[in-house]
Order: structure tokens, then sequence, then C-alpha cells
């Protein structure tokens, strides 16, 4: 398991609006407007949070003329759903035996 890259994920999903964002884009492809009807706070905000979660890989940016479309990446949440069960589960497969270097 990737611990650095899980937890920057998971730093990333920390904020409870950034966690909205990602149940509202778990239906779909959104429009920022459209993601920006959800919560009360601006545009440059929206975008704050929009660059926090691209970054992190977790969503993926479309501009069509002047609007962005959000959409949640699959691989995303392959990877995620894998390491989230690989974490928490008791398989005998985990890397306790394996040395951990954290950077």
């Amino acid at each position: 398991m990737d611990y650095v890259r899980t937890s920057l994920v998971l730093k990333a999903m920390a904020d409870p609006n950034r966690m909205k964002i990602i149940d509202l884009l778990s239906s779909g492809s959104l429009c920022g407007c459209d993601v920006l009807e959800h919560f009360d706070f601006t545009q440059p905000t929206l975008s704050h949070h929009m660059k926090a979660l691209e970054k992190a890989g977790i969503v993926s940016v479309t501009k069509k003329s002047q609007w962005h479309y959000y959409t949640l990446r699959e691989d995303f949440v392959k990877d995620f759903m894998g390491s989230m069960t690989k974490l928490l589960s008791n398989d005998g497969q985990n890397d306790m035996n394996k040395e951990i270097v954290i950077k």
C-alpha cells in the first residue's frame, strides 16, 4: 500500500465541503455552477476546493466553453476502495513485515 499517496487523498477528502462535492459527483459529472448551488460559498472558494480534489487525483475537469465540468475519477474510486479494504481488513495480507518508509 502506498501510505503517502493514501494519506494525501485522505487529507484532501477531510474537509466536509469536499466530502459533499465527492458525494454529489458520485452521481455523475456536474458543471461547477451546478455544484455551487449546493453550497453557501463563492465561486472562488469552490475553485479552491476543486483544485485540491483535482491535485489529489480525485476529480478530473473538462472545460467546455466558459464552463468547467467535474467528474469523479473512476480509477480513484477503484484504487481508494481497494486501499481502504486492504487497510481495514484482517486478511493476513498486510504490510506488517515490510519496512515502511514515509518521506
